[in-house]
């Protein structure tokens, strides 16, 4: 898949998602086969009024490429200069949110509200592919609603403005992450534009992951929350794709090993209190559904240094050890 000059190979990326795409997680995902990492949305706005909470949403770990920046806001001027400080940050793309369906960020006429407005949508993608000499895309829904379906005649005008692809999440802002996803959205917007289209939605197996693709055209996949607590599903993506072939699932120990990589990583970036309480979920999802997980889960929201994490990792492990994994 080409992005501008980028080739992506296999097309298997990494979604933007607060509170998990960040430098961690990235690092994870690209280690497991995630070809192209898109960071967690950045307001324009805030990074504008020099929000240092922006600025590290921005941070890139040396050498980390190819890496996108999401962005997001509605006025075109704002969102032109957000771009340019996102660029300066040594991104190799520049993403755009028209599709977060959250109340808080639709209430301020971003995100998935821009799906409302046409001309302000394509007057946003104007303006930042004019201000940077890097890459433009989009992600966005659907939708409003199953009444508006607007993605197909947007991603044409966004095309013609110079977006270099198109990230598709098969469902409506209306329909939040309840419904499921509906493929042929992406199948729509692939037979009106010739720029790459990204398929995300429901992706999660391999097979999946080939049969979007073969059901709608899209040149690639984005994967999203079927990763919590299973980044192999990227590895396991890949394979399938090449050879046709199937991984292994992890073990408990790669399972026990990946967790604690994952927890001292976020402490070494944010400091134990606040690496601590941003793991605190994401490490029952790599412990959900196996024997006795529950309780672990339980106890993972009271974790409050490195040290307890490390421990109810290792005791996990032992209780664990013996089990079959094989719902993974």
């Amino acid at each position: 898949m080409q992005i501008g000059t980028m080739t992506i190979d296999p097309p298997v990326l990494l979604a933007p998602m607060a509170g998990v795409s960040n430098r961690s997680y990235r690092a994870i995902a690209r280690k497991q086969g995630a070809t192209l990492c898109i960071t967690e949305m950045v307001n324009a706005n805030a990074l504008l009024h020099k929000s240092a909470k922006s600025f590290w949403l921005m941070e890139m770990d040396p050498g980390e490429s190819p890496v996108g920046i999401q962005i997001a806001g509605s006025d075109p001027e704002l969102m032109a200069e957000a771009a340019r400080q996102a660029e300066q940050q040594g991104c190799d793309l520049i993403d755009i949110n028209m599709g977060c369906p959250a109340p808080k960020v639709v209430k301020n006429g971003d995100g998935s509200a821009l799906l409302n407005d046409a001309p302000n949508a394509v007057a946003v993608v104007r303006e930042v592919v004019s201000a940077v000499h890097i890459p433009v895309t989009v992600k966005m829904r659907a939708g409003w609603d199953h009444n508006t379906i607007t993605a197909p005649s947007l991603a044409e005008e966004f095309e013609r403005v110079g977006a270099k692809a198109i990230a598709i999440h098969a469902r409506t802002r209306d329909d939040l992450y309840v419904r499921p996803a509906n493929w042929d959205f992406i199948r729509q917007v692939k037979e009106r534009v010739s720029i790459p289209v990204i398929g995300n939605g429901d992706i999660r197996t391999p097979e999946d992951a080939v049969r979007m693709m073969e059901l709608t055209g899209a040149d690639g996949v984005m994967i999203g929350r079927a990763s919590f607590g299973d980044p192999w599903i990227f590895k396991r993506i890949t394979e399938y794709v090449r050879t046709g072939h199937h991984l292994e699932p992890p073990s408990a120990e790669e399972r026990a090993e990946m967790a604690l990589y994952h927890v001292r990583r976020m402490v070494e970036i944010k400091g134990e209190s606040v690496g601590i309480r941003e793991m605190r979920k994401q490490l029952t999802w790599y412990l959900h559904g196996t024997p006795g997980s529950s309780a672990y889960r339980n106890r993972c929201y009271a974790l409050n240094t490195l040290e307890d994490a490390e421990n109810l990792i290792n005791e996990w492990l032992d209780h664990a050890r013996n089990e079959d994994l094989s719902w993974i």
